[in-house]
């Protein structure tokens, strides 16, 4: 039998969705426990029960903190890790002056595995346990996140970027090298311990209509395969799009015409949707991500979380490091909140903790294996201290529920509030 490990604390599991069954869709123990084993959640109870059902369990107590699924970002770029929180700019003058620059680095394997490695630390130091990442164009750089993740024992998804048109010489490929690469690093790394591949053309603009064709036959040879890109951020951005693709009906047509629209599709921002894309969007089964903090920071425009998620639609939530101006998922569902209110439709904490956990997850099509404190899911758990800091500890003390607690943390929280990050049920953190 595999050594067992009990962590004691307060639990929060989800058993639905709060977006349909408000805060009741959450299970809460003020004194639970969650029991671990082999890398994955054998059971979850009440901390006393699962104590003296399993006395051999070496117990790890963390007191009053709060037990939940490890943070799921699913979307982020990893290689812009050293450009974030850059000043004044909007999409397009973003990538013509900090990103790309900054990509072209990522040729040498040395400095890839060094941000890659940057990253991961700092991620799992906010309670990020999975992300789903954009590399660059360089086949360096998808080796780099995957040998990182799989040191640290991670679940992630990534891919190499596509682009061939529209970027700097030295940050092109071609559409044969984008489909040769792509399917070179899916065949090395796709299903690797705890590790999947996305096929990712950057966006329309940066590529071709062979690229984006190239990548639609490759996701066709592979459909099990995740493929992300971008849609619909800013609205100067889809009139570019429209002036490079006059015979399209809209932006997502760009994808839907050359077989990039999918159940399996992520599809980051998408703020200025036409009803067209909408109702396709929600036909296919595609997930959307939310990417708040960068919606705010480069000015793109306010997510329509409520009537989106009424529509029907798949939902994940993410920082969009470095255009996103915070690693932090707490942070993020804090801007998540308040573009919430700014549309005056507030989310409630359970909402928002759904989202950074079983919502990202469902978006990744991996909510049967992270994302939920459950039997025989993946042990990726953290402890979240709900007094942190004097300002989070003196509202979190007049607390009358669990949500009035945790909000708090939602609000304020940074990684001083994760006082444990377990991956595979390892504690890295």
């Amino acid at each position: 039998m595999p050594s067992q490990t009990l962590l004691l604390g307060q639990t929060l599991s989800f058993v639905a969705d709060p977006f349909a069954d408000g805060p009741a869709a959450a299970r809460h123990d003020s004194a639970g426990g969650v029991l671990v084993a082999d890398g994955h959640i054998m059971e979850v109870g009440h901390g006393a029960d699962l104590r003296a059902a399993y006395p051999q369990a070496q117990v790890v107590d963390h007191g009053q903190a709060l037990l939940i699924a490890g943070f799921v970002d699913a979307h982020v770029h990893y290689p812009q890790t050293g450009i974030i929180a850059s000043w004044g700019k909007r999409l397009i003058d973003w990538l013509n002056s900090y990103t790309f620059p900054e990509e072209m680095r990522f040729g040498d394997p040395a400095y890839a595995a060094d941000i890659a490695s940057q990253y991961l630390d700092l991620t799992l130091a906010h309670g990020t346990t999975t992300v789903c990442s954009y590399c660059t164009i360089h086949p360096e750089s998808v080796d780099a996140i995957f040998t990182a993740a799989q040191a640290r024992g991670q679940r992630i998804v990534a891919g190499k970027t596509c682009m061939d048109r529209n970027a700097p010489d030295g940050l092109r490929d071609t559409a044969r090298t984008a489909y040769d690469d792509s399917r070179a690093l899916l065949q090395k790394w796709q299903g690797v311990d705890r590790l999947s591949y996305a096929i990712t053309p950057r966006f329309s603009p940066t590529s071709s209509v062979a690229q984006l064709e190239a990548l639609g036959a490759l996701w066709a040879e592979h459909p099990d395969c995740l493929m992300q890109t971008h849609l619909s951020e800013q609205i100067d951005e889809i009139a570019w799009v429209r002036g490079l693709f006059p015979e399209a009906r809209d932006y997502l047509d760009t994808y839907e015409a050359h077989g990039l629209l999918g159940a399996n599709g992520l599809y980051g921002h998408t703020i200025h949707l036409e009803q067209r894309e909408k109702d396709r969007l929600r036909e296919v089964g595609a997930a959307l991500v939310h990417c708040p903090t960068s919606n705010t920071f480069i000015g793109s425009g306010l997510f329509d979380m409520a009537g989106l998620v009424a529509a029907g639609q798949r939902v994940g939530l993410a920082t969009d490091t470095g255009g996103g101006s915070s690693f932090s998922m707490l942070r993020t569902m804090a801007a998540a909140y308040e573009i919430g209110q700014l549309r005056g439709t507030p989310l409630h904490a359970a909402q928002l903790l759904w989202l950074a956990t079983v919502g990202s997850a469902r978006s990744l099509r991996l909510d049967d294996r992270i994302g939920n404190l459950a039997p025989r899911m993946e042990a990726d758990i953290i402890a979240l201290d709900l007094a942190s800091t004097p300002a989070i500890a003196q509202r979190s003390a007049r607390a009358t529920d669990i949500w009035e607690a945790v909000f708090p943390t939602i609000m304020m929280g940074d990684d001083r509030a994760i006082a444990a990050t377990w991956v595979a049920g390892k504690r890295l953190v």
